[in-house]
């Protein structure tokens, strides 16, 4: 029977292996929304790349079911749409109200709007899965071209801290067991963008290998002066301005200033220096509590010190700063 044949054979392979791999995949920001969950907390962490990936796998979706014998696609973007939902819900729940609306906007018009308008487009063409097919190629060649800013803040801060390997490792993993689906189903939609995916993948992996033992960091190194040499007075360290960047990145806020490297290191030092730190001026409209919550986050590590905003992409500390009591 046909459906016993190498080539069916070889296509449920990468199909069930590309399925447990890309869910795999989909499960990488459960550490992320297990912290907002117990921060009860967006923390300044974006939520548009979870609702690109919503619209992908509604796109590949709708493809999936126009197409004979693609069942494994309408299983796994299935998964993909159910699980990124579920993150979003997350985001919204617990995201503040600025940050919710706008939030809900983009989704409205992307995830509603845009897939609307897909799905109208198409239905004027008689050979309407080839335009789709198109489509979800060319947004998946885009979704996978998203990592090069990753890439090179890589090579501008000689860190790896923003981009770990088991998820370049992964990602490059599903594009190889995707495209041999795609070549054995004679699918050039499915095949071509992971081509892409897989060259951007090995591409990131080297990365990680030549900087990964690099000790070189974009943060300054900040040494306190010893108490004892300081006057009688009780010292402290006044961050002013620059902790008013930390608290205000934890609270979504856009408008605090973007020279984050002396910010972050600030902060730094003020969350791990035993000398108590002054509010000073620029303070004003920021509680306690929200100078604590900055601080802690820029302690973290958390701070993106290329672009000023919390990182999911940060899995290491920030450097150690020199601090005498």
């Amino acid at each position: 029977m046909a459906i016993f044949a190498t080539e069916n054979q070889l296509v449920f392979t990468f199909g069930i292996l590309g399925n447990i791999i890309s869910f795999i995949v989909f499960l990488a920001p459960v550490p992320t929304f297990v912290r907002v969950w117990k921060k009860k907390s967006t923390q300044g962490f974006q939520s548009l790349p979870y609702i690109v990936s919503l619209f992908s796998s509604m796109i590949w979706l709708y493809y999936a079911s126009l197409k004979p014998h693609a069942f494994l696609l309408i299983t796994i973007n299935s998964l993909g749409c159910l699980i990124q939902s579920l993150y979003i819900a997350l985001y919204l729940f617990y995201a503040p109200n600025q940050t919710r609306m706008a939030t809900l906007r983009t989704v409205v018009v992307l995830n509603l709007g845009g897939f609307c308008l897909i799905l109208l487009l198409t239905h004027f063409f008689t050979n309407r899965l080839v335009v789709l097919g198109w489509i979800c190629a060319a947004f998946s060649v885009a979704v996978f071209a998203a990592p090069l800013t990753i890439m090179r803040l890589v090579i501008k801060t000689k860190s790896v801290e923003f981009m770990p390997f088991y998820l370049s490792f992964f990602l490059t993993l599903s594009a190889i067991t995707w495209l041999f689906y795609g070549v054995f189903l004679k699918d050039i939609y499915v095949a071509l963008p992971n081509i892409v995916g897989f060259m951007f993948g090995v591409v990131q992996m080297i990365l990680y290998v030549v900087y990964k033992n690099m000790k070189t960091s974009s943060l300054p190194q900040i040494h306190v002066p010893a108490a004892a040499k300081l006057p009688q007075q009780k010292p402290t360290i006044n961050v002013g301005n620059l902790i008013i960047a930390a608290a205000q990145h934890h609270n979504n806020n856009d408008n605090c200033i973007k020279d984050v490297p002396a910010a972050a290191a600030a902060c730094a030092v003020a969350a791990t220096c035993p000398l108590p730190v002054a509010r000073g001026e620029g303070l004003d409209g920021v509680s306690d509590q929200e100078v604590e919550d900055g601080v802690e986050d820029a302690a973290a590590g958390v701070v993106d010190v290329e672009t000023g905003y919390l990182s999911q992409f940060m899995t290491q500390p920030a450097p150690v700063v020199k601090c005498e009591a």
